[in-house]
């Protein structure tokens, strides 16, 4: 930008006479008014300048003004949270609060056990002690934690992150903590129309749109984090009979990030974070004394799997009818634990755990959607997963995992699978090389820090950096926003 103004003013073109006088080259008694070619020149060379400093991160531009000062500028040059500013919303209750106030009402009628249970510490749910174990293996770090609790542990986590601010305008994104999941649970009877179970959705944006966050960008700012598969949420029926709710099909919603523990690929704005597991560790030597110990475990079992049948004819209960069958065939070979059977067993943590941690593989078939919380489960004991859709991993947990899946994972196609025969999976998992399967499961074992949640506790005790699964979705969703915001600056 030049340094004298002037030097960017329009001036009027000029001849000379014989003398070397010049002479205005227009008719006499009409000059013409320099003032009004300065203004669009002087508007032009502001919008550069604060483009400029927008693009170098030494103001941010957004609906809300701020003055910063001398002294903030020379602070956010060595501000380690710039450009990692999050601002939270500060919602009506009803959106969150009273969620989790009247729990009995997320309790269903086939659930074993109430949700009010599953609420206690920071969302992790009652702590694995004594009662349940005497293997000293589980530390206090263990917890019974249900699957559809992401969005509590989320908010609970995002209230300690060390990069909050109450200044919006700072922000790299803005974070809406409405518990649209839990929120679901409430409305999943059939007797529940549809407009009740629509209703919270169309209210958040309501209340939304009249922020003044909002107003900047239409809320491609802001990102939402769901307990739940994103499907629960795109219901195009007005059926009552039809399943969930319509939230993401809001035209609102179509500028939103939304984290959720299962995507729909086909969905530009919708990314997926790992299910919650039961280890919620303190520290970096925390999860590091776990990996030597899932490093040094005795594995006796080829395979195994835990799940139940599913009657569908679709694809994926054909899947599972085929792994239940292969297992059951391959008797010495796999393990599977019934969870039609065995029910109780299948909701105890360490039952669990201590088959994963007895077995080789874990296969993978989907259930009632494409992915399981049994891939995390089985990641944190050490156990290859076998996965046998594209979509139960590989295109969902892009920030989370790495795309050599060779090096961590098995595929067997649904193809290869039905045409194999009845032994086809333990002729293929046999035929794996030792030394690749000890590889792959360390690779497996590396993965442990980037999938589990630890305590919404940022005091690092052992000054180790740790970096979980909350870190890496905050990452992923920071650096798309900032994508979008280049793109609408382009």
């Amino acid at each position: 930008t030049p340094h004298n103004v002037s030097q960017l003013l329009p001036f009027t073109t000029t001849k000379m006479d014989n003398n070397n006088n010049s002479i205005e080259d227009q008719p006499a008694g009409k000059k013409k008014p320099t003032t009004l070619l300065l203004i669009p020149c002087l508007l032009i060379t502001t919008s550069m300048l604060l483009l400029y400093l927008s693009q170098n991160k030494i103001i941010l531009i957004s609906s809300t003004t701020t003055t910063i000062s001398d002294s903030d500028h020379s602070r956010l040059r060595y501000d380690p949270c710039v450009g990692r500013y999050i601002y939270i919303h500060n919602l009506p209750s009803r959106f969150n609060k009273d969620i989790l106030q009247d729990c009995e009402s997320i309790s269903r009628p086939k659930d074993k056990t109430s949700m009010c249970r599953y609420i206690e510490n920071s969302g992790f749910g009652p702590q694995m002690g004594d009662g349940d174990s005497t293997d000293s293996k589980y530390s206090r770090s263990w917890y019974a934690t249900n699957q559809f609790m992401l969005e509590v542990i989320f908010h609970e986590k995002m209230k300690t992150y060390e990069c909050l601010t109450s200044n919006s305008s700072l922000a790299s994104a803005i974070y809406v903590p409405y518990y649209a999941g839990l929120d679901l649970r409430r409305y999943m009877q059939w007797s529940c129309n549809v407009s009740e179970r629509d209703a919270a959705g169309k209210e958040i944006f309501k209340w939304l749109k009249k922020q003044p966050q909002w107003k900047g960008l239409s809320g491609k700012d802001h990102f939402l984090v769901t307990g739940r598969i994103s499907k629960d949420f795109r219901r195009y029926s007005e059926d009552n009979s039809s399943w969930g709710t319509n939230l993401m099909l809001l035209p609102e919603s179509q500028n939103l990030s939304f984290l959720t523990i299962e995507r729909s690929p086909k969905r530009q704005n919708e990314f997926a974070i790992p299910y919650p597991t039961y280890f919620h560790p303190t520290s970096a030597v925390e999860i590091r004394q776990w990996q030597d110990k899932m490093k040094l475990t005795n594995r006796t079992v080829l395979f195994s799997f835990a799940g139940a049948q599913r009657q569908s004819k679709n694809y994926k209960g054909l899947v599972r009818t085929q792994v239940i069958e292969q297992c059951n065939s391959s008797s010495k070979a796999c393990r599977f634990l019934d969870c039609d059977v065995k029910a109780n067993i299948c909701d105890n943590p360490i039952s669990l755990m201590k088959l994963f941690e007895s077995s080789v593989f874990c296969l993978q078939p989907p259930g009632d959607s494409l992915t399981r919380r049994s891939v995390f489960d089985s990641i944190l004991a050490g156990c290859i997963p076998v996965f046998f859709s594209q979509g139960s991993a590989y295109k969902q947990y892009t920030w989370h995992i790495p795309n050599n899946i060779s090096e961590y994972s098995v595929y067997i196609s649904y193809k290869e699978l039905r045409n194999g025969g009845k032994n086809k999976i333990e002729e293929i998992l046999r035929g794996i090389p030792n030394e690749k399967v000890v590889g792959m499961r360390e690779n497996v074992i590396r993965l442990v820090p980037k999938i589990v949640y630890t305590k919404p506790n940022r005091h690092k005790p052992d000054g180790g950096v740790l970096e979980d699964a909350f870190d890496i979705a905050v990452k992923g969703v920071v650096k798309r926003i900032e994508e979008t915001r280049r793109e609408i600056q382009d």
